[in-house]
């Protein structure tokens, strides 16, 4: 019987508590999987929601992972609604943080909860709800080998209800929110925080309130604190953020068009 790894957590006092022999590696990779997903109007938490190929969301995510980054990537799982079911589902494969205010609190937290608690250096983070290919991350993986903090972006479409940016006249990212106005496209879920911006970065998610997107503290971290964004382009890979049952019609779409050799097959 697979036994779960501790869950670690902050205790209302702010006092960290981490699972015992986590192993301290070089790549730390997040997913954030503590809400409610309630535009979908699934009962289960929406990175368990099941795609064409057979597999959840999650699972789709976990198997991208190890394809990149291999066995020496530490996972962490923020959870929160349901979260047995969550842990259960990736029980032998990464760590887990609780966001024990999951229905009171927005990304900002649970981001911040993340990274109190993950291993040094930098932090690639990605929703629980973005469905991809395992190519998308080997382009990106040499991103974060060159240790600058980036926002993956899709120029090729631009909606409302989408994170969006603008570029400072340095070709850094200036702004990043919903209220962008002439976006030059939008972020995909997928970002990296480099080891020399984490501090700054973790102080701006503490700063903003409860209900913010991590899309605020970073905003804040570029205007206050100087912080660099860059802006990579993955618009020539699938990538979908499942929001709407439209969105998780294209993700499926994704899934039968890339469909992913499971572990048995590789062997």
């Amino acid at each position: 019987m697979t036994q779960t790894p501790l869950l670690p957590s902050i205790d209302r006092a702010g006092h960290q508590q981490v699972a015992r022999g986590a192993p301290s590696l070089s790549t730390n990779i997040v997913i954030l999987a503590a809400g409610m997903g309630t535009r979908l109007a699934r009962p289960n938490p929406k990175p368990l929601t099941p795609l064409a190929d057979g597999r959840t969301i999650l699972r789709r995510q976990l198997d991208c992972i190890r394809q990149a980054f291999g066995p020496s990537a530490t996972v962490m799982i923020v959870v929160g609604f349901k979260k047995e079911l969550v842990m259960e589902a990736a029980a032998s494969e990464a760590l887990f943080a609780y966001n024990e205010l999951y229905d009171q609190t927005n990304t900002s937290k649970s981001l911040l909860k993340a990274l109190q608690l993950s291993g040094p250096g930098g932090v690639l983070w990605m929703n629980g709800d973005v469905v991809f290919t395992s190519a998308l991350l080997l382009m990106l993986r040499n991103h974060v080998a060159g240790g600058n903090s980036f926002v993956a972006v899709n120029t090729a479409r631009v909606g409302d209800e989408e994170v969006k940016y603008s570029l400072a006249s340095n070709g850094y990212i200036r702004e990043l929110s919903k209220q962008v106005r002439d976006g030059l496209g939008e972020a995909v879920g997928i970002n990296y925080i480099a080891a020399q911006d984490r501090t700054q970065l973790m102080a701006q998610l503490e700063e903003v309130s409860d209900n913010d997107y991590f899309e605020a503290a970073m905003e804040r971290a570029i205007a206050q604190a100087g912080v660099g964004f860059r802006a990579i382009d993955i618009s020539d890979f699938d990538c979908v953020e499942v929001d709407f049952p439209s969105d998780l019609h294209q993700a499926n779409n994704l899934a039968n068009t890339n469909k992913m050799p499971t572990q048995t097959d590789e062997a």
